[in-house]
């Protein structure tokens, strides 16, 4: 498949996704979001053995693209655009071999989510996390549900209201991170990771896998659907589109009362 928006690299059962839109710190648009679903699916049906997600530039992932956003708002449905993240997150989390996030600089929003719904997360000591959706009128919605999974309601709702940003090592506090790893050591310290799981049966990495994800489906789908609903909603509030027309303005946002 020809990407343009992710570069998809393979070397031997190891495949890389990085996203490519460092002019942008590759910040997800709906085309992207649709390749990424791809390429996990292509890596879940083909020789992948371990899948690495990466950034190319300064940053791992920005988030969603609030100027594409906001552009089509009138044209994309709320409740297809919070569908289609939740199939992107679901994908990532059901893919049957293990996953590596290699992170550097800003991982925010729905970057954080990629970053943590892999099996594995490496962040330089730089990176920077946060789930900023409530500071433009958005719902973190369907990443709460990955991250109450991870790591609990109480410390969710620190994260998800007050939309703070924390750095690599609270990351790591807080379980979201495996490993901090310097910058000129995080390739080869993905490389070894990745080689030592390719090394291990293929099948029991997979059944693995899918017992884990089988412990908590039942509660997940559940919340999935709530999450989606919960995003349509928010994307129709006047808070939104102010919040959206804030950001894009480069000024603060004035909330309704």
């Amino acid at each position: 498949m020809d990407y343009k928006t992710i570069a998809v690299a393979d070397v031997g059962s190891i495949r890389t996704i990085t996203l490519n839109r460092p002019e942008r710190r590759n910040a997800m648009t709906p085309e992207m979001q649709k390749e990424l679903i791809a390429a996990f699916e292509e890596a879940a049906t083909g020789d992948c053995r371990v899948l690495v997600l990466s950034g190319a530039g300064k940053s791992f992932c920005s988030g969603l693209d609030l100027s594409v956003l906001n552009s089509n708002e009138t044209d994309l449905s709320h409740r297809a655009d919070a569908e289609l993240i939740a199939r992107l997150f679901l994908a990532l989390h059901e893919m049957p071999v293990p996953t590596i996030a290699a992170v550097h600089g800003a991982a925010i929003a729905g970057g954080t989510g990629l970053s943590m719904i892999c099996d594995f997360t490496f962040a330089t000591p730089a990176a920077k996390f946060g789930f900023t959706e409530v500071r433009i009128g958005f719902v973190p919605a369907v990443v709460s549900a990955f991250l109450s999974l991870q790591i609990g309601d109480k410390r969710s709702r620190d994260l998800l209201l007050t939309g703070r940003l924390f750095d690599a090592a609270e990351a790591h506090r807080l379980g979201l991170v495996n490993e901090i790893v310097e910058p000129e050591h995080l390739s080869a310290r993905v490389e070894e990771l990745a080689q030592t799981l390719t090394a291990n049966s293929p099948q029991a990495l997979s059944a693995t896998k899918r017992l884990m994800a089988a412990q908590h489906r039942q509660w997940l789908d559940s919340a999935v659907i709530a999450a989606i609903e919960s995003s349509a909603q928010a994307r129709e509030t006047g808070d939104f589109r102010e919040g959206i027309a804030a950001f894009l303005e480069k000024r603060k946002p004035s909330w309704a009362k």
